[in-house]
């Protein structure tokens, strides 16, 4: 399969990250907001890497298929 150009693949990563580092930061901010930065972020990536292998990106990819590869 042709790979689509590399700014709709960035669009779709925006797409699928800056709600979800929103949510989380508004769900989890108060109860990690004294915590050490690297653990913020450890936590953070810990969710979000995940969220955005396994499941967003994956339904991004097939929700907007058609667009990414023309």
């Amino acid at each position: 399969m042709k790979q689509p150009p590399k700014w709709k693949f960035a669009i779709i990563v925006w797409l699928a990250i800056y709600p979800t580092i929103t949510l989380v930061s508004y769900i989890i901010g108060d109860t990690i907001k004294s915590w050490p930065l690297p653990f913020k972020t450890l936590l953070m990536t810990g969710i979000l890497v995940p969220l955005m292998v396994f499941i967003l990106l994956p339904l991004l990819r097939k929700l907007l298929g058609e667009w990414l590869h023309r």
